[in-house]
């Protein structure tokens, strides 16, 4: 008598983590493109360096602090993606998408609308904005992250 042994095969979490990582840096990259042809490069160069201890305008180093950003809340997005009951909306495109932009935007009310203002309060940073800190600028920004995040998680697991 022969017996057959079922094989369950599953991604590896590296792989769903690595992907959300790239796809929040994607994310940002857009994000913050949008942020300065909408004229708002000061948050990039003096406001996010500021959070840092770095004084301004230094666009480098606030780009660098802004991917690393995207790249944890990427992770955070990983959490949300890898639940039973959204994963099959996350590894695809168009759903991966709807769920990103909605991720994006419930993430501007604690980092731009609370984390940020209280942040750059604590550092003595003169221009920090009010609490809450909740703008259209603020919304368009991080549903575009979200949108892009969510979009492209998928494929980068799959080339991954």
């Amino acid at each position: 008598m022969s017996s057959v042994t079922a094989v369950e095969t599953t991604e590896s979490v590296p792989n769903e983590w690595l992907s959300a990582g790239i796809a929040g840096i994607a994310g940002t990259i857009v994000f913050g493109a949008v942020q300065m042809v909408m004229g708002a490069v000061g948050v990039i160069a003096v406001a996010i360096p500021a959070l840092y201890g770095v004084s301004g305008p230094n666009l480098v180093a606030g780009w660098a602090i802004h991917l690393v950003h995207g790249a944890l809340l990427g992770l955070g997005f990983a959490v949300l993606a890898t639940r039973p009951s959204v994963r099959s909306y996350a590894t695809r495109v168009g759903p991966g998408a709807a769920l990103g932009l909605a991720y994006g935007l419930v993430l501007t009310i604690p980092t731009a609308g609370i984390a940020m203002p209280l942040w750059l309060s604590a550092v003595g940073f003169p221009n920090a904005p009010p609490l809450p800190n909740l703008t259209v600028m603020g919304f368009v920004g991080h549903g575009v992250y979200g949108l892009v995040l969510g979009a492209t998680y998928p494929v980068i697991r799959q080339l991954l």
